[in-house]
């Protein structure tokens, strides 16, 4: 199962490399797009929701990783207004084929 990363700036202008578990972010996140923190949260959220299930489905128990990263990105997330922006800066690896 492929892992991936994708790297956002918070609204202050800190950036931050978080982790998935498999592609799923490509699915629910876009590069050079910037979310309100409350939509951040939810999609990121979803995604590693999905991610995590993806691992149980494999291996049987879900991925602890998934659920570090989530309660991280709440933790960073609770510090800025719910309307400010989250950018995605970068996710990698792309998709196979180049679609993304």
């Amino acid at each position: 199962m492929p892992e991936m990363t994708f790297d956002v700036r918070w609204p202050d202008g800190t950036d931050t490399a978080c982790y998935s578990p498999s592609l799923v972010m490509w699915d629910h996140l876009e590069v050079g797009v910037s979310y309100p923190v409350t939509e951040f949260v939810e999609r990121t959220s979803r995604a590693l929701g999905e991610a995590s299930e993806r691992v149980r489905a494999r291996y049987g128990i879900g991925c602890t990783g998934a659920a570090e990263q989530e309660a991280a990105i709440r933790g960073l997330a609770a510090r800025y207004p719910a309307d400010a922006p989250v950018e995605v800066l970068r996710m990698a690896p792309p998709l196979p084929g180049g679609a993304a």
